[in-house]
């Protein structure tokens, strides 16, 4: 952020954010259910890998709000860019 996108160039970003966020998401999953099978050291790594999935999920939802609401303002200021 910070430069002067198009409205486009903000949604594909905005777009390419959320497809992250659910990466990290799915990850997240598996790790949580990887978790569950699994006792000790190996229990408590995934159970920490599965958080970091998540935090870096909500990083990607943030960036995706912020890319879309730039976006959408540029397409409110007329020129689109």
């Amino acid at each position: 952020m910070g430069e002067d996108k198009s409205t486009l160039g903000n949604m594909v970003d905005a777009a390419g954010a959320k497809l992250k966020e659910g990466a990290d998401r799915l990850g997240a999953a598996g790790h949580e259910a990887v978790s569950d099978l699994t006792t000790g050291r190996t229990h408590v790594e995934h159970k920490a890998e599965a958080m970091e999935d998540r935090a870096k999920a909500e990083v990607h939802n943030l960036q995706a709000d912020a890319n879309y609401a730039e976006g959408k303002q540029e397409a409110s200021d007329g020129d689109g860019h």
